[in-house]
């Protein structure tokens, strides 16, 4: 629990450094061409390595350099077409269609509150009959986890008509957890007395106290429950959503904590078993 894994970067500074003389080298270099061109004040043309030429009286100096500009993004429009991406007015559009007031009441989400948890937004595909069919509607699909009964709810709605044509539920479907669930389980590690290890490791790598999620970047994995590998406590992940951690401290080494899983739907850890 107490094993820290660190990333070597030398190879990496090394690269760079050697990039870096090389590029001062070149830089260098006078281009042929340019010996002999002082003091001649000849109308050769003769073109030296900082863009000057000959018989100008400046020897020796260098041509202005113009800035570099960066171009901003085009403006991004309130409904995207075809195959675009779903915009963020889109998004924001079809999450308040998707979410019924009928489905906010009856769901709970990860932390406990009043309505199910969602989970993405994605451009839905279209119908088999309309793959080549420039004018067929856009659709999204909108994805939320109701932590009351361990459901996955899906709702496709038409961004033409802003309703919602299918809806779609069930159990045991397991995707990629959330931002809002990855740190609701850390924050639940954290405060757990098998949270301890971590805590230290913390501790141990910047001489700070750790206290919340926003000290650690956090990724996970879905766990599912193997038989024979994990306690009894954990026999119903897969049913219920349950995480394993990859849990890295903010500018330094990551922290192994594979061997912890969290409960999301009871909010509980245990240790897996060997």
């Amino acid at each position: 629990m107490r094993t820290t894994v660190r990333r070597h970067l030398g190879k990496v500074v090394a690269g760079a450094a050697v990039a870096v003389a090389a590029t001062a080298a070149m830089i260098a270099i006078t281009l042929p061409g340019t010996a002999g061109a002082e003091g001649t004040g000849g109308g050769s043309g003769e073109r030296t390595a900082a863009g000057q030429q000959g018989g100008t009286g400046q020897q020796g100096g260098s041509a202005a350099v113009a800035p570099g500009v960066v171009e901003q993004a085009p403006a991004e429009g309130e409904r995207g077409t075809g195959r675009d991406p779903l915009t963020d007015d889109e998004i924001a559009r079809v999450e308040r269609v998707a979410l019924s007031r009928q489905l906010f009441d009856a769901g709970q989400d990860v932390d406990g509150d009043r309505g199910p948890q969602l989970l993405g937004v994605d451009l839905a595909e279209p119908e088999a009959d309309e793959v080549d069919d420039p004018s067929a509607p856009r659709r999204a699909e909108v994805t939320f986890y109701d932590y009351k009964d361990d459901t996955l709810v899906t709702r496709t709605v038409n961004l033409d008509t802003g309703k919602v044509e299918a809806t779609g539920s069930g159990q045991g479907v397991q995707p990629p957890l959330s931002r809002a669930e990855n740190t609701e389980a850390a924050a639940l590690l954290i405060a757990d007395p098998l949270g301890a290890g971590l805590r230290a490791d913390y501790q141990d790598a910047t001489g700070k106290e750790l206290t919340s999620p926003e000290q650690l970047q956090l990724s996970s994995m879905v766990y599912r429950a193997v038989p024979g590998a994990q306690p009894a406590a954990f026999d119903q992940c897969g049913i219920h959503r349950c995480a394993r951690l990859l849990l890295k401290v903010k500018n330094g080494p990551w922290i192994d904590t594979r061997s912890l899983v969290i409960d999301l739907s009871t909010r509980k850890v245990a240790a897996l078993t060997r």
